[in-house]
């Protein structure tokens, strides 16, 4: 019953997620999943909390990588 909980949480979080953000959600759920899981019975509570990391992350990265084209493009004297 908890892993059917399991999944239909990362299924909606997943779904609220849109496409760029997915793949952290994902993956930070799998991960938050197994680790809320071994740490006391708390997959899906693990599985939230990895899907909200995963897509911070993910935002993190992205930003990163916008702001190094455009210092790229600064940097060539492209406007």
């Amino acid at each position: 019953m908890k892993t059917i909980a399991t999944l239909l949480a990362v299924a909606a979080l997943t779904l609220a997620a849109n496409s760029a953000d997915a793949k952290g959600c994902l993956k930070g759920a799998a991960v938050g999943g197994v680790a809320g899981h071994y740490a006391g019975h708390h997959g899906v509570l693990g599985a939230a909390a990895g899907c909200l990391y995963g897509r911070h992350h993910a935002k993190e990265e992205a930003r990163q990588k916008q702001q190094q084209q455009e210092q790229g493009a600064h940097a060539s004297g492209e406007k």
